[in-house]
């Protein structure tokens, strides 16, 4: 259905027998690590080891404007995106705290910012709208054009977005990183994972849309309208994933898609934070189905729409925290809980080195 650059190999499973031996011999009662034990397995089977690592975790947080975001989709300004990039930059948001708190590190992408940064140490420039053809009404460097009239993005762009986001990944794996999160900074885009997450999993519009960043309840049903706007405006729509995430997405959640597409060709575990994200995971689970062997979906959100888009993968997640902040703060708090999985199956003990009896 899709160009095989997308394609994602699924976990090898030869070693799921001994796997299972092996956390089943620790020294705890059967399944007593309960989804620890799951983890373990996964970890296994995706790094193809009995003793696996998950060595240099890294955040990946790109960051993209709306064109859509202009009509009073959000309860923030549009500044607010450019102005939260420089709160990463220099260190002061919740991802930076719990990225430095968990001995992780940090890559800030610009996928399309409204706002010229200039060369920044520690911002990786990747902006899509630049160089590529923008569409009618909206400015070379000035994120999405507006998908209440229009696609958000061209063809090409979309393109551009998912292949940056593969080369970084790359970069990074061919750096050693064998664990990988992603995290998202856009004012609007719940909204934009909202279209996407009704048009993928034909969901009801409104089990698909929140408050975003805290909308009362007229903000919230204005944001409704606009989205039952934005649907009406692509009458002929599909659920083609890549149809789907040109017309709707945002440069931030297209380079997440390619990147978490190739962050699972390069064996690496993948954590995925909470809504934005999860729209990113579900078109690239549409896109390449094998891509949910590698991911670790590490909480359920506030936002309305995740429940709807872990419920429609058919995947638990590892905490329910109440977040709705994004970021990837939820991949930065779950990695502890990751490496504890990894831990015990290559350090535990087991009954028989142990010395210890066994359950008659």
């Amino acid at each position: 259905m899709h160009s095989h650059a997308h394609a994602v190999a699924p976990v090898d499973r030869s070693l799921d027998t001994a796997l299972r031996r092996k956390i089943d011999n620790k020294t705890k009662p059967l399944g007593a690590l309960g989804r620890l034990e799951d983890l373990a397995l996964q970890i296994g089977r995706v790094r193809g080891s009995l003793t696996p690592t998950l060595h240099q975790p890294h955040i990946v947080v790109f960051a993209g404007d709306h064109g859509a975001a202009k009509a009073g989709i959000s309860a923030f300004p549009q500044e607010v995106t450019w102005q939260m990039v420089e709160n990463f930059l220099a260190g002061g948001a919740a991802i930076n705290v719990f990225a430095r708190a968990n001995g992780i590190a940090l890559t800030v992408v610009d996928a399309g910012v409204a706002h010229d940064f200039g060369p920044r140490h520690n911002l990786v420039d990747a902006k899509v709208g630049a160089g590529g053809t923008a569409p009618a009404g909206s400015p070379a460097n000035l994120g999405t054009a507006s998908y209440l009239g229009g696609a958000a993005m061209t063809v090409q762009q979309r393109g551009t977005a998912l292949a940056r986001g593969a080369e970084i990944v790359a970069r990074l794996a061919a750096e050693g990183c064998e664990v990988i999160g992603f995290g998202e900074m856009g004012i609007g885009n719940t909204a934009s994972a909202a279209l996407i997450t009704h048009c993928l999993t034909d969901a009801p519009l409104a089990d698909c849309v929140g408050r975003g960043t805290g909308l009362d309840d007229a903000g919230l049903a204005r944001k409704q309208a606009l989205l039952q706007q934005a649907l009406a405006a692509w009458p002929e729509r599909n659920a083609d994933p890549l149809a789907v995430l040109a017309r709707y997405g945002g440069f931030e959640i297209a380079m997440m898609t390619g990147a978490m597409l190739a962050a699972a060709r390069q064996r690496m575990l993948v954590l995925v934070d909470g809504f934005i994200c999860g729209a990113a995971a579900l078109t690239a689970a549409r896109i390449a189905p094998a891509f949910l062997d590698y991911a670790v979906f590490c909480h359920a959100s506030a936002e309305a729409g995740h429940r709807t888009q872990l419920a429609a993968l058919d995947v638990a997640p590892l905490m329910s925290l109440d977040l709705r902040l994004g970021e990837g703060t939820g991949a930065a708090l779950a990695w502890p809980l990751v490496r504890a999985a990894c831990a015990f199956l290559n350090e535990m003990a087991s009954f028989e080195s142990a010395g210890v009896s066994e359950k008659h």
